[in-house]
């Protein structure tokens, strides 16, 4: 078996949305996140690709939308990402109960996960015991499952938080993990350990998921870091307010050239690297047909845009720009959503 440097964790999830203007407006103004790349998609270059992160679009914080406006409603099944989830800072949740209120957001009661009833896996190599955690599910304006789980943050944490419209000590702070739904668990579970993460507890699932045990994997690196696997046959369809991948870090080329050899010992059809402009690629379905892809850290998302002015343009790399009047022809228009604007509006309303 090729020795492969493990994954830190994940590097972005990629998500299919429909209007592309209710899309930016959630997740800048209502979740904070910071719009650090406004582009297209490259194999579809007729569609947006948003890119929502920490301020500087730190490796483990973007999660990015295909808003394919034609699509129907999707459905989470097996073989999908069904929920992605984000951390904040301990005590949090009580003012995004408030926040999703004002904003008329659909969530759920509180779960508690990886409690007292929680199984430490055997002989765990990293330490990384299971520790009680605090979960607030929701879903966005596409239905998208999405949580919020609270954990304390280090100070040498490498997020940092865009405070335009949630306050530091609330702010989202990246990928906490993803839940995969998987008909045949045993086969991604050896993948995942393939890729370096390790089984680090189990539970029974409680909440709305389909599987009678969670089973969770934790990476190297101190975001993004868990993989959970549930067990279902559900169907499921892809479509608006679903996940289309999830991306894991392979920080370099030599990263990545291995853990794609290592992919291809395990039976999978990873593609050749791909150029994405602010990372390269390599894609692959794993066993229960999830899709994969394996990023680099490099160039980043401040490559082509100043830091200051991440998202301020439609980007259009390599040769697409030379065909951006056709391009911005078939794009919709849209704002991106400022923390002056809305308070000039509310101003004026009270007025």
């Amino acid at each position: 078996m090729t020795s492969v440097t493990p994954t830190p964790g994940i590097h972005h999830v990629t998500c299919v949305a429909g209007d592309p203007q209710r899309n930016m407006d959630f997740w800048v103004e209502t979740l904070g996140l910071r719009l650090v790349k406004r582009s297209v998609n490259q194999d579809d270059p007729g569609t947006y690709h948003f890119f929502f992160a920490d301020a500087e679009g730190t490796p483990g914080t973007s999660m990015t939308f295909f808003p394919w406006e034609d699509l129907s409603q999707g459905k989470v099944g097996s073989g999908q990402v069904s929920r992605t989830a984000f951390r904040v800072p301990e005590g949090s949740l009580d003012y995004w109960e408030e926040r999703f209120d004002e904003h008329g957001v659909e969530y759920d009661e509180r779960v508690e996960r990886f409690g007292d009833e929680a199984r430490s896996a055997s002989e765990n190599a990293s330490g990384d015991e299971p520790r009680a955690e605090t979960v607030l599910p929701f879903r966005d304006p596409d239905g998208l499952p999405v949580e919020l789980v609270e954990v304390a943050i280090p100070d040498d944490d490498p997020t940092v938080p865009w405070t335009e419209f949630v306050p530091a000590e609330h702010a989202i702070r990246g990928f906490h993990s993803v839940t995969l739904w998987l008909a045949n668990p045993d086969a991604t579970m050896d993948l995942l350990d393939t890729m370096g993460l390790e089984q680090v507890a189990t539970e029974k699932s409680p909440g709305d998921t389909p599987g009678d045990e969670r089973t969770r994997f934790a990476a190297a690196g101190p975001v993004g870091k868990y993989v959970d696997v549930l067990p279902t046959v559900q169907a499921g369809r892809q479509g608006h307010g679903t996940v289309h991948h999830v991306a894991f870090q392979t920080p370099t080329d030599d990263d990545q050239s291995a853990m794609r050899s290592a992919v291809q010992q395990e039976g999978l059809r990873p593609t050749q690297q791909i150029d994405r402009h602010w990372f390269r690629s390599v894609y692959f379905r794993e066993h229960n047909g999830v899709l994969f892809e394996l990023a680099t850290s490099d160039p980043g998302y401040d490559s082509d845009e100043p830091l200051d002015d991440l998202g301020g343009r439609l980007v259009l790399p390599g040769e697409f720009e030379a065909r951006r009047e056709e391009i911005e022809a078939q794009l919709a228009d849209v704002t991106v959503p400022r923390a002056e604007a809305a308070e000039t509006a509310e101003s004026e309303a009270d007025d």
